[in-house]
């Protein structure tokens, strides 16, 4: 037991430079790494864990991975306890010990004092290939794991500091392209720094104090986390969402149910209700979903709340096995990250009705591509692969809040990177096709007193050879929703329209080979729901977005009742009180 006195404002201090080395590793992980994927959209999540493996700081570039990797971490000491020494790396990605998604690797690197196992340093990020039936590593014809990717158990790629050549040539022996192998260096990079930096902190303070600052930090965090779940009045709340095809039955749909029991400084989230898994690829992990009910929940709450242990510890999260959310080995599972927008709905229809005023209208559904083929432009011959994920067009706009208008195209799953998601130029770079346009959508933002995010259009032409387009995502059947009389916002769709003159509007989960060059990939991501009656909007706001081109004059008075004038952009008071008037 420590005698070791604390001090409140170490454990402030503990806290903040603990967030300073993940946003340290963070930006080495940015400018080390090579795939767009991770340098630019940021895909990736570093983390401090203790030596048990519990949260004690992490940078979330991307939310959904971050509370990911402290149940793997937990697995991976448990399981090799005894025989972790310094120097050690390990590598993680199975979706079946706590893993999220397949695409997702982790490396895990202890960190040591002395003797002492004192922590863990810890980089996850989504990798360009990870074998698998379909290079890139979506397959929407999945019925099972090993048509989607290579399975990962924790595994030491470094013991004692020694690299393991024949593990790390298994793996990446069954990897298509070589850039995984130098970002899966940078990863290990990321958690060297973080290896440094606790180490230096615990030795600067002691490990004594630093265990018993720790413990301290993780009960101010959880107490933090009561307090703001008590503002929401005790009772139990059901709340409920579809996911539309999953890739093999059309029309099909399975619907997240969720029950939120709120009581005492405690929340829990049941999910029993849900619908059995799928047989393609649309399916959820245990952990890929808790992270997406645990990132939901946190835009509820006072943004400043550390994220460590102590912050999970008043949420209790049930998701039965066999379900949409946590399907059963040897389900296919690829998709289950892009459930987080279903959970996310579910939760938040559930509690809007009790705290109107932190849960937003309804977000535009996730609808990504990956394009995939050889880029020609080093030779007809070339056999250099490329794999592509278009950040830039994947998401739309967020719902609207009781008091400001959604987030224009927020870019990753409930993340805020929209338009600086991916650089134009290294979009060109990096892949054969040349981008022709990518900007708002016009009309695409549900209408309301506060107006919804927009969503965004993208085309670009089609280069290269033996180009393969896949999808995977959602809400081509339905839109971001609206709140307290809002408006709803628009749906997603890809269209191919080939060098011939025809179109093919590609499903939500496909995987269309062949595509020549010349095709124009055209894809609109929908806007968010709009919050209030469209009519209470202030006029000169309208007209605002009708200058700016984002609102039609047509929307402008059919749905908001305002006149603008088409060349001054004035609004026009007199009409605009009539179209107005019993409003």
């Amino acid at each position: 037991m420590s005698t070791a006195l604390v001090d409140k404002i170490l454990v402030s201090i503990l806290g903040r430079a603990l967030r300073a080395i993940t946003d340290e590793m963070s930006i080495s992980m940015e400018r080390s790494s090579r795939s767009p994927i991770l340098c630019e959209a940021r895909d990736f999540v570093t983390g401090l864990y203790d030596a048990e493996g519990n949260m004690l700081e992490q940078t979330e570039n991307l939310p959904i991975l971050s509370f990911s990797l402290s149940p793997v971490c937990k697995h991976i000491a448990q399981k090799f306890a005894g025989e972790v020494y310094p120097g050690d790396v390990f590598f993680h990605n199975d979706v079946f010990s706590f893993g999220n998604q397949n695409n997702d690797v982790a490396a895990f690197k202890p960190i040591f004092v002395g003797e002492t196992l004192v922590g863990w340093a810890a980089c996850k990020g989504h990798q360009a290939d990870i074998g698998g039936a379909v290079r890139g590593g979506y397959n929407p014809a999945a019925t099972e794991v090993w048509q989607e990717a290579l399975r990962i158990p924790a595994v030491k790629v470094y013991e004692r500091g020694k690299l393991r050549r024949d593990v790390w040539d298994l793996i990446f022996a069954n990897i298509r392209l070589p850039i995984v192998q130098e970002d899966m260096r940078a990863e290990i990079g990321s958690c060297t720094v973080g290896e440094r930096r606790l180490k230096a902190l615990i030795e600067k303070y002691g490990l004594e104090s630093f265990e018993a600052h720790k413990r301290a930090l993780f009960e101010s965090t959880r107490a933090m986390m009561a307090a703001e779940i008590e503002k929401i009045p005790d009772g139990v709340y059901h709340g409920e969402a579809t996911s539309h095809f999953d890739g093999h039955h059309p029309g099909s749909k399975a619907v997240v149910r969720v029950t939120i029991t709120v009581e005492g400084g405690k929340i829990r989230f049941d999910y029993s209700g849900t619908d059995p898994q799928t047989t393609g690829f649309v399916n959820g992990t245990f952990t890929s979903s808790a992270s997406a009910t645990i990132l939901t929940f946190l835009q509820m709450v006072d943004p400043r709340i550390p994220h460590n242990q102590g912050m999970v510890e008043p949420i209790e999260i049930i998701i039965p096995e066999g379900t949409l959310l946590n399907a059963a080995y040897p389900a296919a599972t690829t998709f289950g990250n892009h459930l987080c927008p279903n959970n996310a709905d579910a939760i938040m229809r559930a509690l809007s009705p009790v705290i109107p005023e932190r849960v937003t209208a309804g977000w535009n559904q996730l609808l990504c591509s990956l394009s995939t083929g050889r880029d020609t432009r080093k030779g007809q011959d070339t056999k250099e692969t490329y794999v592509d994920i278009l950040f830039m067009g994947l998401k739309g706009g967020s719902g609207a809040l009781p008091d400001c208008d959604g987030y224009d195209h927020i870019g990753m799953i409930d993340a805020s990177g929209g338009v600086l998601d991916q650089d134009y130029e290294m979009f060109e770079q990096i892949s054969p096709h040349r981008l022709i346009s990518h900007e708002y959508a016009c009309d695409s933002a549900g209408a309301g007193r506060h107006r919804g995010g927009l969503g965004v259009e993208t085309r670009y032409l089609v280069g290269g050879a033996d180009t393969q387009i896949v999808t995977f995502g959602d809400g081509d059947i339905e839109p971001g929703f609206g709140l307290a009389g809002g408006g709803n916002g628009t749906l997603n769709f890809i269209d191919l329209e080939y060098p011939d003159g025809t179109r093919y509007r590609a499903t939500t989960k496909d995987h269309v080979k062949g595509v020549p060059a010349g095709t124009v990939y055209v894809q609109h991501a929908g806007g968010g729901g709009g919050h209030g009656p469209p009519k209470q909007r202030p006029a000169e706001l309208v007209a605002f977005d009708v200058r700016n081109g984002v609102v039609s004059l047509a929307a402008a008075q059919q749905l908001y009742g305002v006149a603008v004038d088409p060349e001054t952009f004035a609004v026009d008071a007199a009409e605009t009180a009539r179209l107005r008037q019993g409003a």
